[in-house]
């Protein structure tokens, strides 16, 4: 199969030529956007001239002084508006009493001039706020077309990678297939750079026969010496007409998950949300989120960013690409700060490696046998800074390790400075295999340490890693 890749290397894909054009454009555009006007904090000097004609033209075109401010001191009348801008800036529109004495001195027209001195500076200084807000949003969007066309080249070039012929196998799996009355039209195998396998064959059963889709996967388990199962939402039987059938390499773990969780003083609305859901490539995902505050609108904000988490992983997005593009949508076009904690744990059902990422998440508890392992954060919440990274970690677990994700809720009604102790205690000391039990059980002996009525939301997630039987 190497041999046969090497071969087709030297006749590049036109397809991944397509996409590498696109990708290209995407890269340009981005590119379109960073190059246009940035952030500013100040006024420029031309809009500070902008304001002194408009302020001169409305004041002093009927000054009897006029013709001695504007042509014989000029200067020193726009370095005079240019300092009250300045203290105006640092004070405030009340100004000190020795900027209005200078002012009164200087100009017979002094409440007036400085009256519309202060609206044209609000106005330049509300126009630079707009300017700011869409440069941020350029800037966002010019991050997310960049992060898609980085996608698009990484997607195609690992499809390209993995598709592979092996006629003899086809061969085989078409005769095995006849001997039990399904006609096969054609086969496309794939392989992951992880080795596992994934077969889509075309498929119909013969007249007067019902073939399951299980039957055929264990068919491709014989002739390719893997354990294939159908793959997920896989329809169940194959019938009279041609379809396509995909079977993927079965993983050696499966995982089982248990929550339990309760609002602020026993509220039925928490502000919390959590996911578990299984992801493409044989990976398990447990997601959860703590929005600001408490109650329904904290239980919005925290649902949003879980969904739509749920959604990019679901179509292949890479976790810190996901996390990445949420928040750049959370900080985009919002007048307040509303953000959410995301706390992500990815487990691999093929080799047991699990990915933890985090943002102003809780720490992760890991039980392992005979002690409890800890993953830790200091990154911020999503939804605060535009260039937000969350911080990742990596863990190789066992069967009957238990992953035990909280929110911030559960660690604070723990004394302080003995939250983790005694939450380590408590996930070490429970008996509990079943992970909705040990849910519920490690909620209600935080709720004994700190009294029935909870002072935050607090959610517990646990999930346990168990091996396949062979």
């Amino acid at each position: 199969m190497e041999e046969l890749r090497e071969g087709l290397a030297v006749m590049p894909n036109p397809y991944v030529a397509q996409a590498d054009r696109l990708a290209a454009s995407l890269h340009h555009l981005a590119d379109t956007f960073l190059i246009r006007e940035g952030t500013r904090r100040q006024l420029t000097e031309e809009e500070m001239q902008g304001i002194f004609e408009k302020v001169s033209d409305k004041v002093c075109e009927s000054c009897t002084r006029r013709e001695q401010c504007l042509e014989g001191s000029r200067e020193q009348v726009y370095h005079m508006v240019y300092e009250l801008m300045q203290t105006v800036e640092e004070y405030g529109a009340e100004l000190n009493v020795e900027m209005k004495r200078k002012l009164q001195k200087q100009c017979c027209l002094a409440p007036r001039f400085l009256r519309h001195t202060l609206e044209g500076f609000q106005e330049a200084k509300q126009a630079l706020a707009w300017n700011n807000k869409m440069a941020l949003s350029r800037e966002g969007c010019a991050v997310q077309l960049d992060t898609f066309a980085q996608l698009i080249r990484h997607a195609t070039r690992e499809l390209d990678s993995s598709i592979f012929n092996d006629p003899p196998l086809e061969k085989k799996i078409k005769q095995h297939l006849k001997r039990s009355g399904i006609r096969m039209l054609s086969a496309v195998f794939f392989v992951s750079a992880q080795g596992r396998y994934e077969i889509h064959v075309t498929v119909k059963a013969e007249k007067g026969v019902c073939v399951t889709t299980k039957a055929l996967a264990k068919i491709l388990s014989r002739c390719t010496g893997k354990r294939m199962l159908p793959a997920e939402d896989e329809r169940p039987v194959i019938g009279q007409d041609y379809c396509t059938i995909v079977c993927v390499e079965g993983p050696g773990y499966h995982t089982l998950q248990g929550m339990a969780k309760v609002g602020k003083g026993c509220q039925k609305i928490s502000g919390d949300s959590f996911l578990m859901t299984p992801l493409p490539g044989g990976r398990q995902a447990a997601i959860l989120s703590d929005g600001m505050g408490s109650g329904e609108k904290a239980f919005r904000e925290s649902a949003m960013v879980v969904e739509m988490l749920e959604e990019l992983l679901k179509a292949g997005f890479p976790q810190r690409t996901a996390l990445s593009m949420l928040n750049t949508a959370l900080v985009m076009g919002r007048e307040e700060i509303h953000f959410s904690t995301a706390d992500m744990a990815v487990l691999n059902l093929y080799d047991g490696s699990c990915d933890f990422f985090k943002a102003g998440a809780a720490p992760t508890f890991i039980r392992r046998e005979d002690r409890v392992e800890h993953i830790y954060s200091q990154s911020l919440p999503l939804g605060v800074v535009q260039n937000q990274e969350p911080e990742e970690a990596q863990a190789k677990l066992y069967s009957g390790d238990v992953i035990v994700m909280v929110t911030d809720g559960v660690l604070d009604a723990l004394p302080s400075g003995e939250q983790e102790k005694i939450l380590d205690e408590v996930i070490l000391g429970a008996v509990l295999e079943n992970p909705e039990e040990l849910a519920h059980y490690i909620l209600q002996s935080v709720l004994e340490h700190a009294g029935d009525t909870p002072q935050d939301d607090m959610t517990v997630l646990v999930a346990s890693l168990w091996a396949n039987a062979q």
